[in-house]
């Protein structure tokens, strides 16, 4: 019998462990994802585009839960937050590949697969579907300029009814491609997303 080499090689391997590094379970998403705390870290982390302190985050997000002003917060109410988020939350996102959590140094950021979760989040940060306000725009735009040149009130009057009905035609083709292709880029990410969850 002959030998077979069926060993990976390096460079492959490392391709594959590097895709297994960044990919996610469900378990983990939602057990992440079912703490309130943990919601408005990323939340925060989200709107700050950037590293922050533990302090001023614990701060926020207690001045969140006790609905008030972080000016307005007890000790206690900072050192509570503050010590959830130390030992308990702050870790478990980083051991999830969601933040870069320096403990030492107390700096958070968000990483590489916070786009996981993202998904998942209502926030108001995120850009919101509303392409029917373009159509209905462009309807009433196209529809008030095709009644000015119907009642023949000037300047557009001296333009033929066909042509701007051509033009308006052809804005919704524009407009129409331009939401598929949206779409479908969309999808291409959510997809892209979806593969990285087991």
């Amino acid at each position: 019998m002959s030998s077979v080499d069926t060993s990976i090689p390096d460079e492959i391997a490392a391709v594959t462990e590097s895709e297994e590094d960044e990919r996610l379970s469900k378990d983990v998403i939602f057990e992440l994802l079912k703490n309130r705390r943990r919601r408005e870290v990323l939340a925060y982390l989200l709107d700050a585009d950037g590293t922050v302190t533990l302090g001023e985050l614990a701060e926020q997000i207690a001045a969140w839960e006790n609905d008030t002003s972080v000016n307005a917060l007890s000790s206690d109410q900072r050192k509570r937050v503050y010590v959830a988020l130390y030992q308990t939350h702050l870790p478990k996102m980083d051991d999830a590949g969601i933040v870069e959590y320096d403990q030492d140094r107390g700096l958070i950021t968000l990483s590489d697969n916070a786009d996981l979760l993202m998904m998942y989040l209502d926030t108001d940060s995120h850009q919101q579907d509303r392409w029917d306000r373009w159509y209905a725009a462009l309807s009433v735009f196209g529809g008030a300029v095709l009644a000015t040149v119907v009642l023949g009130i000037p300047p557009l009057s001296a333009v033929p009814a066909v042509a701007i009905a051509g033009v308006i035609v052809l804005a919704f083709a524009v407009l129409s491609a331009v939401h598929v292709y949206r779409n479908r880029r969309r999808q291409r990410d959510v997809d892209g997303k979806l593969s990285r969850i087991n």
